[in-house]
């Protein structure tokens, strides 16, 4: 946008829209907080969303990514930036930028390779996209939307390899950890204040061998990756307290989902939010208390063991060679030991209709056990 530098703020509103706070109150009866809202020109909806207390532009357009979306995008930069306008000329409109490398995607892990040494990888990669601190969300994530369409956004997340923000990491993270194992994945939100505003972040957190754990991404260190050496849900929350309180953050409260399904073509939706609990209303025997309780959720209805490695229609994956085997054995073991006839080419007449009762009866049971 060339011409931008001699547009006045009042045009640039009238164009765009401006992005500003509200105070408003959090709860009835409760202290005045703050929330943001969009001032528009005329009464149509604008592509504007909200995380960790700042408002941010969302590219609605897809890719390529439309002029209009473009140029809204470099005009909040502007008046952010503080060079203003002049970052405009200075990048935007300069020819011989470097080409920016494209990182590698960690997508296929050979069998030998650790969990936690996964996921140090899926968190590195992420680290190299970036923070997006542009204003402008560039990929949609609707809440709504079924998993397998969510995974689509995780896919261009990784061809167009931009900056990314916490909603969408969580996405991103869902998607390269399918098929992991043993690894249990759920949604693991907070609601913070700080000087009177209101702050939202979402991570995700993982369940394996005992221990917990998240990734994501945030501008802050602490707010995103956590290794998986908690003992206990609770400790993994209370240490996320922990560091808020690091930057001066009151938690107000944290939200935790269900485990999120490993088929990459599930039509299920995230359960963002099960179990809720309010540090600042509950004590710390009360907190613990509820999110055992819904660790024990995420154990009981784990997902892991139901994978989906090719087709939506297959419902588990397939059992081990070893275990094949050990079940073809005891087959045969148990079917010498029942009174089943092996079936031939004539067939016997049954002596009476007990008899045959008797024998439909044993197969059926031998049948079921076998299921089993």
């Amino acid at each position: 946008m060339a011409s931008g530098k001699s547009k006045s703020a009042k045009e640039v509103t009238s164009v765009f829209g401006t992005l500003v706070r509200v105070a408003e109150p959090e709860d009835t009866g409760g202290p005045t907080c703050v929330r943001v809202k969009t001032v528009k020109k005329s009464g149509k909806e604008e592509d504007v969303q909200e995380e960790n207390g700042v408002l941010f532009w969302v590219n609605k357009s897809g890719f390529p990514i439309d002029d209009k979306t473009w140029d809204r995008m470099w005009d909040h930069v502007a008046r952010i930036h503080p060079d203003g306008y002049d970052v405009i000329h200075k990048v935007r409109d300069k020819k011989d930028l470097p080409s920016v490398p494209i990182p590698q995607a960690p997508t296929n892990f050979s069998a030998s390779v650790p969990i936690s040494e996964r996921l140090d990888r899926i968190q590195n990669y992420m680290r190299t996209l970036q923070y997006n601190h542009t204003g402008t969300q560039f990929f949609e994530i609707r809440k709504n939307r079924p998993l397998s369409g969510l995974l689509e956004s995780a896919k261009e997340m990784i061809k167009e390899a931009l900056p990314i923000k916490c909603l969408e990491a969580v996405i991103l993270g869902i998607y390269l950890s399918n098929g992991f194992l043993g690894v249990e994945r759920f949604p693991l939100s907070f609601k913070s204040v700080f000087g009177g505003n209101v702050h939202r972040h979402v991570v995700l957190g993982i369940y394996y061998a005992g221990s917990y754990g998240t990734i994501g991404m945030s501008r802050r260190e602490d707010l995103m990756y956590k290794p998986v050496t908690f003992k206990s849900l609770s400790d993994l929350v209370f240490d996320y307290e922990k560091s808020y309180n690091k930057f001066m953050h009151d938690v107000k409260k944290v939200k935790v989902g269900m485990p999120i399904p490993h088929d990459p073509h599930s039509y299920e939706f995230i359960n963002w939010k099960a179990v809720t609990v309010s540090p600042n209303k509950m004590t710390k025997k009360e907190m613990t208390k509820d999110l055992e309780f819904m660790a024990k959720e995420i154990r009981t209805r784990a997902k892991s063991w139901t994978i989906t490695l090719h087709s939506p229609r297959k419902s588990s994956v397939e059992a081990p060679r070893d275990a094949r085997t050990s079940l073809q054995q005891a087959t045969k073991i148990y079917r010498a030991h029942t009174s089943i006839p092996a079936e031939s080419g004539t067939k016997k007449k049954p002596q009476s209709t007990g008899s045959s009762q008797t024998t439909s009866t044993v197969a059926d049971s031998a049948d079921y056990q076998l299921r089993i």
